[in-house]
């Protein structure tokens, strides 16, 4: 059904008493009461997958915050270079540069990879992808010989 003008029409009542004219329309259709937070938790709603990994994708992409918990890694350098050279000290600054620095590592390697995924025509990643990843980089580390 095509939508067309209306034409105005001239109130006849004058000004005593005259209804609007939006009011002498007929409002059969009643409004549906609005749902408050508790009815819309109960109300499951299908969500399609993927959808929640690309809103948290997006969400940490946004973000400049850390991801690895602070004082987990703090424990993990502190135990790595008591093995290695004894009693070390270690600065609070120096623990969270070493952590920026191996979070920039890691989410490069992780982009590598992904990359390679997609060269496969695959969007699951595998542990071949991040070795062929980190085997481009010349990672000393990673790489296996």
């Amino acid at each position: 059904m095509a939508r067309t003008k209306q034409t105005a029409r001239k109130s006849t009542g004058g000004a005593t008493g005259a209804k609007h004219p939006r009011a002498l329309l007929d409002h059969t259709k009643k409004r549906e009461p609005v749902a408050t937070d508790a009815q819309k938790k109960r109300i499951k709603r299908k969500i399609r997958r993927g959808t929640k990994a690309l809103n948290e994708i997006r969400k940490y992409q946004r973000g400049t915050e850390l991801l690895i918990r602070k004082a987990p890694f703090q424990r993990l350098v502190r135990e790595i270079t008591q093995t290695v050279s004894g009693d070390l000290r270690w600065q609070v600054q120096a623990v969270l540069a070493l952590q920026e620095a191996a979070e920039a590592f890691l989410v490069g390697l992780f982009d590598d990879t992904n990359l390679c995924a997609i060269h496969a025509k695959r969007v699951t990643v595998m542990p071949k992808d991040m070795q062929l990843a980190s085997r481009l980089r010349n990672d000393r580390c990673m790489s296996r010989h």
